[in-house]
Order: structure tokens, then C-alpha cells, then sequence
């Protein structure tokens, strides 16, 4: 499996983005998978399901499966927070793994950046980043793309990633 990541300050765009080279990387024949970083608490259940209730009373692990989709929701319950090596690991087999976030591990990333959120880039103190995705000019030595050239951001990640 290639892994290929995101980096940007929140509301840089990098969802987004991420959304509109998707479907660019199935149309090649692919198997995507993403793993998406998040620095909240955050709950992909709703109170009162069966599912939620019983992770409530307890259960470090709860599965639930249907017909169209299956979720594994896991509980830390106090133990550290799994690297991105292990999330990667429980993935199913597939081609590409796009990162969302985990902004300072070392693995090839694109630095998405926004003037206005007027924040410093990430790419001078980061040499995983390969390239930056802006919606202004921007000063680097790194390849500059158009935040919104979708086409040519995917055949850079491609690539790099040596699907061409």
C-alpha cells in the first residue's frame, strides 16, 4: 500500500481537496482508503443507538454490520492513541491510503495553504512535504499547484507514488 498525506492548517481546504482527488484516483482503477486525524473528541454514534449504549456500559470494542457496510468503533479507555503505522495496518489491502492530518509524521505529503488564514507555511520545517497546493502565489522551492487544479495535484500524487 502507497500512503500519501495531507498537511495544512485547519480550514486550509484539505477535506476538501481530499473529496475532489478521489474519485480522479478510482477512475485509474485504484482502491483508495483514508485515514483522517482528528485532534477533538469526536463520536461517530448517536446517543440511544444500541451500538453507543453499549459502548457506554463498557465494551472496548463494538462492530456493527449490515448489508451495505460494516464499523468497527474501538474505545481507547485510557491507552495511548495508536501510531499511524497501526491505523495503516488494520486497513484492508488496497492501493493508495490518503492521510488527513498527522501533520508532522514523515511519510510524502502536500501542504494545503490559504492566504487568509494568514497562517505560516509548514513546508520549512517539514522535509516530507513535496510539493504546496495554495490559492495565492506563494514563495518555495517546492512545486506550487493551484488549490483548486485537481487534475494536475492527482497526477502529481500518482507520480510520485509510481502508478503512471
Amino acid at each position: 500500500m502507497k500512503i500519501f498525506g495531507f498537511a495544512g492548517w485547519s480550514g486550509s481546504g484539505k477535506t476538501t481537496l481530499i473529496e475532489q482527488l478521489i474519485p480522479r484516483f478510482v477512475a485509474r482503477g485504484l482502491r483508495v482508503s483514508l485515514i483522517k486525524h482528528a485532534h477533538h473528541k469526536f463520536d461517530v454514534d448517536q446517543p440511544g443507538k444500541d451500538s453507543y449504549r453499549h459502548r457506554e456500559a463498557g465494551c472496548t470494542e463494538v462492530l456493527v454490520s449490515s448489508g451495505n457496510r460494516w464499523v468497527l468503533m474501538h474505545e481507547l479507555r485510557g491507552s495511548a492513541e495508536p501510531s499511524l503505522e497501526e491505523q495503516v495496518a488494520r486497513l484492508s489491502p488496497c492501493d493508495l491510503v490518503l492521510v488527513e492530518g498527522y501533520k508532522t509524521h514523515p511519510i510524502p505529503k502536500l501542504e494545503i495553504w490559504r492566504k487568509d488564514n494568514a497562517k505560516p507555511f509548514l513546508h520549512p520545517d517539514d522535509p516530507h512535504i513535496i510539493a504546496v497546493a495554495a490559492d495565492a502565489p506563494c514563495e518555495t522551492d517546492l512545486p506550487v499547484f493551484g488549490l483548486n487544479d485537481h487534475d494536475r495535484i492527482a497526477e502529481m500524487i500518482l507520480g510520485k507514488n509510481g502508478f503512471q
